[in-house]
């Protein structure tokens, strides 16, 4: 969607964009200023998929990875599991996942330290454009979605070419590489378990380097004082293979399960894993791709941090497409091959718009 200088109304949206941006202050910044009411630029259609109460009948899935190789029986438990929540929801908690709860939390509130840090020193990492390996900023699609969401961002780009340690920001420069190198050992266990959970060998998704590159997302929740009327992050899927979601006791996230908005509650422990585009697009619709959404709260702050497996941010050409041993007569493939940079300018392209990346990308 592109944004016009001056509406109808005489309401100048991009000149109001670009005061936001140009201060590099993010949401925080309006918040820190006492703002009472959402500025116009966040203000959300109060459409009926807005409207829809979380519905609570629905059991969120949690697989216990304890024992995992500890033996065939246990870890055929595991993937049968996997397999199921990535088949009907594309999105489930994993605990005893390995990352110790100190790093969890460190890195919680290393994100913290962050934001709350002088204006002045946030400033020199912001950033849009996108082939950086560290920026911060508010909306990476300020200038193309509808509405702006109440969101402050920091990415970095850390595998498989980390950035120096002096270009991370000192207040969370440490625990962002530990905690990168615990999600990376988790990230390839998962990968192993969903190769085997469609039939494959267990290095199958691994040598097609799914889980060659990682991007770190950092958000920043700030209360809202009319949560009522935007969005903390619209619906969307994720434009990558697998997603490694820790998130913190406030809640707000929500995941699209049968049509119905079902919470993704906060688990002490836990963390959360979705399945993206991407792996939906190699398994041929088998495991699926979820959309989720985050609700805007007057509580808070909110942090989370988002983990994702993709190799985007990469100038290689290697094509995707459906898995041959996914393809058959009877189930033909359903999308056409893409490589993953060309998937993810889509995405970028398109915006937290609710639109599916994917479905530019079906047969």
């Amino acid at each position: 969607m592109a944004v016009t200088s001056l509406s109808e109304s005489g309401y100048d949206r991009l000149s109001e964009l670009k005061a936001f941006d140009e201060c590099k202050a993010g949401v925080k910044g309006l918040v820190d200023a006492g703002v009472s009411q959402v500025p116009r630029i966040f203000i959300h259609p109060l459409d009926q998929d807005r409207l829809t109460t979380c519905n609570t009948k629905f059991n969120f899935p949690i697989i216990d990875l304890q024992g995992m190789n500890a033996g065939p029986a246990r870890r055929e438990e595991i993937m049968n599991m996997v397999r199921e929540a990535s088949e009907t929801w594309g999105f489930f908690n994993v605990v005893n996942h390995g990352i110790p709860d100190t790093v969890v939390e460190e890195m919680k509130d290393g994100i913290r330290r962050f934001y709350e840090q002088d204006t002045q020193v946030k400033k020199q990492y912001y950033s849009r454009e996108l082939e950086r390996k560290v920026a911060y900023n508010s909306n990476f699609d300020l200038y193309k979605a509808p509405a702006a969401n109440w969101r402050d961002t920091i990415y970095f780009l850390l595998a498989p070419h980390p950035p120096h340690p002096q270009e991370l920001p000192a207040a969370f420069r440490d625990i962002v590489m530990v905690y990168k190198d615990e999600v990376m050992e988790l990230g390839f266990k998962l990968l192993e378990l969903i190769s085997e959970a469609l039939g494959l060998k267990p290095d199958h998704l691994k040598d097609m380097d799914c889980a060659e590159g990682l991007a770190m997302l950092c958000h920043y929740y700030p209360p809202c004082p009319q949560p009522e009327l935007t969005m903390g992050t619209t619906k969307h899927a994720d434009n990558d293979f697998l997603t490694v979601l820790l998130q913190d006791h406030i809640g707000g996230l929500q995941v699209l399960h049968q049509d119905q908005w079902v919470d993704v509650p906060p688990m002490p422990g836990a963390l959360e894993i979705n399945i993206g585009d991407l792996l939906q697009l190699i398994t041929n619709d088998r495991f699926r791709s979820a959309e989720h959404r985050v609700l805007a709260s007057n509580k808070g702050p909110r942090v989370s941090v988002a983990c994702f497996f993709s190799t985007s941010f990469l100038p290689t050409r290697k094509l995707y497409g459906p898995i041959k041993e996914l393809v058959f007569e009877d189930n033909p493939s359903k999308c056409r091959e893409t490589t993953v940079r060309d998937f993810s300018a889509h995405f970028n392209a398109i915006g937290l718009d609710g639109t599916s990346a994917l479905e530019h990308f079906k047969l």
